[in-house]
């Protein structure tokens, strides 16, 4: 299966609802009615684009059809898909390398718990080493032992190394020993796990700042990503959180996981334009290979094709 058709089935539930949802509304299109118009926009905001740009494609559209009167339906979809593209490619697109240009890289993962954080770090462990990369995952989740088990045992499915502490070892010092002892065994790249707790308590946020710092002085200028994992299955609520972390900890991009479980897949817009943020990467599935590089372009066409 090809990237693009993999982001399709990732994006399946969301497709049966927004991309069907249009087919539907194309056979029995009747004239070029606002209550056309209203009912497209209600289906947007039913896959989570947000109301704002909801509201803006309705607009697009509406001034399309007063310049084109009689357009047909695959015109007005040409209108649809510009205007999501353009939200999307708002915010510029960072290239996500073949292979890392700084060595070692180090990758700083953070979400709240059940977000996806911990598989989304295995995905790119495995995607990581399938490339011919040494990776070295540290487990600065010391909180939960079973954080640590997971990481563990995700390290030994994919060919990754594995530094962790005893279960309460400072967090901090667990990702400082990761980094330091990256470099000193020449891995190319280092993955850090953190705890995932309520984004809402301070003193966590704090703790995640610290870490930020300590590796900062294990290795000039890391972390060299600070991926945020957002669960898509949490629609606009996950925007609130995505703003606490980004503003504790300057997040360099974000991963949204769980796509397939969910039909608010159209949370990626608001995503990025509130934040400002990239979006990475998509996790699409459970399997090993199911994460793919987000491009803007291939994302709104799998989104709203309907078969």
């Amino acid at each position: 299966m090809n990237p693009f058709q993999r982001l399709k089935v990732g994006l399946s539930k969301t497709r049966l609802l927004l991309g069907q949802g249009l087919q539907v509304l194309r056979s029995s299109r009747s004239g070029e009615s606002e209550e056309l118009l209203d009912e497209i926009e209600e289906l947007l905001i039913q896959a989570d684009i947000g109301g704002e740009s909801a509201r803006a494609i309705r607009a697009d559209l509406h001034s399309y059809l007063a310049s084109h009167p009689g357009a047909d339906w695959d015109s007005l979809m040409s209108v649809v898909r510009e205007r999501m593209v353009g939200i999307l490619a708002s915010v510029p697109p960072v290239p996500v390398p073949a292979t890392p240009v700084i060595h070692p890289l180090v990758i700083l993962v953070v979400g709240v718990n059940g977000g996806g954080k911990t598989t989304t770090i295995a995905k790119l462990a495995h995607r990581y080493v399938q490339s011919g990369q040494r990776v070295l995952l540290g487990a600065a989740d010391t909180f939960r032992a079973a954080a640590v088990e997971q990481l563990a045992a995700w390290a030994g499915r994919t060919g990754a190394d594995l530094l962790a502490q005893r279960p309460g070892a400072d967090p901090a010092s667990v990702a400082y020993d990761a980094v330091t002892a990256a470099r000193a065994r020449g891995h190319d790249v280092v993955i850090l796990d953190t705890a995932g707790r309520l984004h809402t308590k301070v003193n966590l946020m704090q703790e995640l700042i610290k870490i930020r710092r300590v590796i900062g002085k294990a290795h000039s200028g890391a972390p060299h990503e600070v991926l945020l994992v957002v669960d898509a299955t949490m629609g606009q609520n996950a925007i609130a959180q995505a703003r606490e972390f980004h503003q504790a900890l300057e997040v360099t991009g974000i991963v949204v996981a769980k796509l397939d479980g969910t039909a608010r897949g159209g949370v990626v817009l608001p995503l990025s334009r509130d934040l400002g943020l990239p979006v990475r990467w998509l996790g699409v599935g459970e399997g090993m290979d199911d994460i793919e590089v987000f491009h803007p372009e291939e994302f709104v066409d799998a989104l709203i094709s309907p078969d």
